[in-house]
């Protein structure tokens, strides 16, 4: 197939000034990444993907969400299909991501990870699955070399309050990359469905060995766990907020409004908001 001529080593460098200061200073240096959703586990047990699906789509929700607006059946996404499947039909999909990262994204990782410079389409999605698929195969291709290849020095991982960290544990203790959680609190402030709520907060109770009954016992607990955490090396919190709340309720009111919604009653948008506001100034 005649190479395409959408990426090069220059893709993306628009001036002289931008190839000088990406070739010269940009391309040597590590990549400390402070934020991203990789597996602890996959890190620790550097573990070897059986094909390229599993690497590319079997958490990428940016992904499921492109191939949901092109109509593509869940089955494909998060569903039953088979690796190769859910493969073609994200091929069919990157077509209609141009001008969207994804697009850029896609390519710049079957360039420069599987040495592929051809632009994803459905005519030429088998062979590259096929291809991509058999250097995953080898040692080369396991998750720590990946990682060694990026010139990833460091990653952060995103991690609930909850997690034991047991991969983080283990994985310091052989060296090589570092990684190190992310304080990810968002459960301890999502009152939408107060069982689930209770659930969470049973699970928190036992991590921090605290029996969680108020609003103060919750942030003693999530200082515990800030703790635990700040020994493995956590230096960041990630925070899912679709917008940041603010309120003038008082701790006493915050604690009536903590108390009703572990006992299961269904706080107002307005009673959440002010409440949410309370933890995530203590949070601050």
């Amino acid at each position: 197939m005649p190479k395409s001529k959408f990426l090069g080593q220059d893709f993306l460098l628009q001036s002289e000034a931008a190839i000088h200061l990406y070739h010269k200073h940009a391309a040597h240096q590590p990549i400390l990444d402070y934020h991203n959703h990789l597996s602890p586990k996959d890190i620790a047990e550097n573990r070897q993907f059986t094909n390229i699906t599993e690497v590319w789509l079997e958490g990428d929700h940016y992904k499921w969400r492109a191939m949901r607006s092109n109509g593509v059946n869940e089955k494909f996404c998060t569903g039953d299909a088979s690796p190769e499947e859910k493969f073609m039909k994200w091929a069919e999909t990157v077509p209609y991501t141009l001008r969207n990262p994804l697009y850029h994204w896609t390519h710049l990782e079957l360039n420069n990870y599987f040495g592929v410079d051809q632009v994803l389409n459905p005519s030429n999605a088998k062979r590259i699955y096929e291809d991509c698929s058999a250097k995953l195969q080898t040692k080369e291709f396991r998750v720590q070399p990946l990682l060694a290849k990026a010139k990833a020095e460091v990653v952060c991982t995103t991690d609930d309050p909850c997690d034991d960290l047991a991969y983080h544990i283990a994985h310091a203790k052989s060296g090589g990359i570092k990684m190190f959680p992310t304080f990810r609190p968002d459960k301890a402030y999502s009152f939408d469905d107060p069982t689930a709520y209770l659930t969470y907060i049973k699970k928190l109770s036992a991590a921090a060995s605290i029996d969680i009954s108020s609003l103060g016992e919750l942030l003693k607990a999530l200082e515990n766990r800030v703790e635990f955490f700040n020994t493995l090396g956590c230096k960041a919190s990630d925070h899912g907020l679709e917008q940041l709340p603010f309120s003038n309720l008082s701790q006493q009111e915050a604690n009536r409004l903590f108390i009703q919604v572990v006992m299961g009653k269904q706080l107002t948008a307005e009673e959440s908001n002010g409440l949410r506001c309370v933890i995530l100034s203590q949070l601050c």
